[in-house]
């Protein structure tokens, strides 16, 4: 395992994802860190929830392949919706449950790799950063289809616009945290607006976001891939909203 004072908890959001789910937890387990896996099934129908719990208790903290965890290997907690309310939802219960002092968001599927979380981890330690974004714009992966990589860099631009910074990748999946700074924002998001929600409101608090190079492998919207242009328009509302609010 790496050498680092840090646990980190990953939370996994998951909305029907019975293709890529046992494969992005075996992807997560090897990063070589101290860490926790949450797991929020935000009420799947296509399969993901019976894979999950045919692997899990409902009420304990067990790996899905052994009985014994293997030295180095997370615990792993699963935590059920009863019904579909989107991602910002599901990683605001996730963070009820995170005991580690790092918190760093986890699609399901197998766009992102979790390695490059131990570039982002280093920053934190050697910059006492407080907040790490990885970067596809940075990268040198494969970039999303048009539609997607003009909506992506449009968001960054307004974010730098309206709150000063200087980030290149606001809708990155990978965002991390220290435990205390993300405890301490108010969310209320219920879908995708978590992104340009917490991006806003830790900005407004006078956290930097440093950002890292990471890998990016696209699927299409035929590859099972949610976002719709329509969450673009809110996350742009999000945005100029949170901007100018009171509180």
């Amino acid at each position: 395992m790496s050498k680092t004072n840090m646990k980190l908890s990953v939370i996994i959001p998951v909305f029907n994802e019975e293709k890529t789910i046992i494969e992005i937890l075996r992807r997560v387990q090897n990063v070589p860190v101290e860490k926790e896996i949450i797991i929020v099934d935000d009420g799947s129908t296509d399969g993901t929830r019976e894979i999950l719990e045919g692997y899990f208790s409902s009420h304990s903290r067990m790996l899905p392949f052994e009985e014994k965890k293997k030295p180095g290997q997370a615990d792993v907690s699963l935590v059920l919706k009863d019904k579909n309310e989107g991602k910002g939802s599901a990683i605001r219960e996730g963070l009820k449950h995170v005991t580690g002092n790092v918190v760093v968001i986890q699609d399901g599927d197998l766009e992102y790799d979790p390695m490059d979380w131990m570039k982002m981890l280093k920053l934190m330690e050697e910059k006492g950063a407080s907040v790490v974004y990885g970067s596809r714009i940075l990268g040198k992966g494969r970039k999303s289809s048009f539609a997607f990589y003009f909506g992506g860099r449009l968001l960054s631009f307004l974010t730098n616009l309206l709150y000063g910074s200087g980030i290149t990748d606001e809708p990155t999946c990978y965002k991390m945290f220290r435990t205390d700074v993300i405890k301490s924002i108010r969310l209320e998001s219920m879908g995708f607006e978590f992104c340009p929600e917490v991006t806003s409101r830790v900005l407004r608090k006078g956290y930097r976001i440093f950002e890292v190079p990471i890998k990016y492998e696209p699927r299409m919207i035929s590859e099972g891939k949610k976002i719709r242009w329509k969450d673009g328009v809110i996350a742009i509302k999000i945005l100029l909203k949170n901007r100018f609010r009171n509180d």
